[in-house]
């Protein structure tokens, strides 16, 4: 059994673990937070398949997320955005699964109508301040009217409705209409102007009465011009603005509210039976009883059920950790590819730069430069080579013995072919080729001074 959320932990250091804790703080929360009006701008917002919406709302300074259960945001007209400004009602709560704080909304609508009932509220403030809402000042109806006034729009449903009603329940009562318009800005000062007029003509009683309608519709029965001219009214005044849920500020300045246009007819109409008088007097005091045996008890039912925690807010947790789930896991698989993507494109890289076709063509563009380059390469080394040779030829031809032949010189060269380098080498008589520069001659040796020289005389 969960204990007193208010109440404090033991004296002797009560562990708890983080599922009791949250569960505790959950409790508090809602039990201190049952219905409270937010107004801010929506982030964020998360359609799950469940059709459950999650989104965070946020102002300037602050933000605070929000959960709208699927049979709740069926129900609201407004296509919530991103950037929308919206007023919500709900119950704090928190989120067990990861202890977030949360709001768990039943009613979303516009900030627009959020205004005007700001407004509402604040005028409605205001004038109580003022006694204009106190019961001292209330008149109480004429329990037998002859003379009603009834201002309201001379067309629609509310006139013929009234009319009904006194035709049916008191048809000697004279009914009066004093025209005006029930909607938009310019109907407030005719609305005043009537009351004005409908006040100064001796009725019984007045009824001021409108049909159902937006707020915004029923806006000029809220606005203060019109609710001091009823309050200044001498004639006891019924306000039936609107259907039975709407409330206005000419409702609390009124003598007294009625729930509809035919609610007040039948209070001002006169029943001809005093037996049927006391049977609605017992009714009504019944009713009264009822209400508040019916109000007494539902304060004991909500009590117990803030003790008790209803299974669908087990099944909602479970439904929003679902979705929590859901969508870290697209998270999870979204990122995941995202990374496999990345590895892929870079072993793709890796791939295209190791493919033995770029190596190909790599040696393919180093075999043409080759190629460009061989021709030049050999003309610069035949071209080098002929400048070797030409120098060569020329040192040779500076030492060649023909050199010094063609300068008038001869070598002589024994039978063998051998060059005489010295007069040793020969004898007399002997027979040498003289080499010249152009052309050999046959010579003879006469003497060589180095033997005695004997020559025949017959040669």
């Amino acid at each position: 059994m969960i204990k007193d959320p208010f109440e404090r932990l033991g004296l002797d250091r009560e562990v708890l673990t983080v599922s009791q804790l949250n569960g505790r703080a959950r409790v508090l929360l809602e039990d201190v937070f049952r219905s409270v009006w937010v107004e801010g701008e929506i982030s964020n917002l998360a359609r799950p398949a469940s059709g459950h919406l999650y989104f965070t709302l946020k102002d300037s300074g602050a933000q605070v997320r929000c959960a709208l259960f699927r049979q709740n945001a069926t129900r609201v007209r407004q296509a919530l955005r991103d950037g929308l400004a919206v007023r919500v009602r709900g119950r704090v709560s928190l989120f067990e699964g990861r202890g977030d704080y949360q709001l768990i909304l039943d009613t979303v609508e516009a900030a627009g109508d959020g205004a005007l009932r700001l407004a509402f509220e604040a005028l409605k403030e205001k004038l109580d301040g003022e006694g204009l809402f106190s019961a001292e000042r209330k008149r109480p109806l004429p329990p037998h009217p002859q003379r009603i006034g009834i201002v309201t729009s001379p067309t629609g449903a509310v006139i013929r409705d009234i009319i009904s009603v006194f035709g049916r329940r008191a048809p000697q009562v004279e009914l009066n209409l004093i025209p005006t318009p029930v909607q938009g800005r310019e109907a407030i000062m005719q609305i005043v102007r009537a009351l004005q007029l409908a006040d100064r003509q001796g009725f019984d009683a007045l009824i001021l009465a409108r049909g159902g309608g937006s707020l915004e519709d029923l806006w000029c029965f809220n606005e203060e011009a019109v609710a001091r001219a009823v309050a200044a009214c001498v004639t006891p005044i019924v306000s039936a603005v609107g259907h039975e849920t709407d409330v206005s500020i000419s409702d609390f300045v009124a003598d007294v509210r009625a729930p509809t246009p035919s609610a007040a007819a039948e209070l001002l109409a006169p029943d001809s039976s005093g037996l049927q008088q006391r049977v609605e007097s017992l009714h009504r005091r019944l009713l009264m009883r009822m209400r508040n045996r019916l109000a007494h008890d539902r304060l004991r039912v909500e009590s117990q059920s803030r003790r008790l925690r209803h299974p669908g807010d087990r099944l909602r947790q479970q439904a929003q950790r679902l979705d929590d789930l859901d969508m870290r896991l697209r998270r999870a698989f979204a990122l995941g590819m995202n990374q496999r993507q990345q590895r892929l494109g870079r072993l793709d890289m890796r791939l295209t730069a190791q493919h033995p076709g770029r190596a190909l063509k790599l040696l393919e563009q180093r075999l043409n430069s080759l190629a460009e380059r061989l021709p030049k390469a050999m003309r610069d080394v035949l071209k080098d080579r002929r400048q070797r040779f030409q120098a060569q030829v020329q040192t040779l031809q500076l030492v060649s013995p023909l050199a010094t032949l063609a300068r008038g010189y001869s070598i002589l060269l024994d039978e063998h072919g051998h060059a005489v380098r010295s007069a040793a080498q020969t004898h007399n008589g002997q027979r040498l080729t003289a080499r010249l520069n152009e052309g050999e001659l046959k010579v003879r040796v006469e003497d060589n001074h180095q033997t005695p020289v004997t020559l025949s005389l017959l040669d």
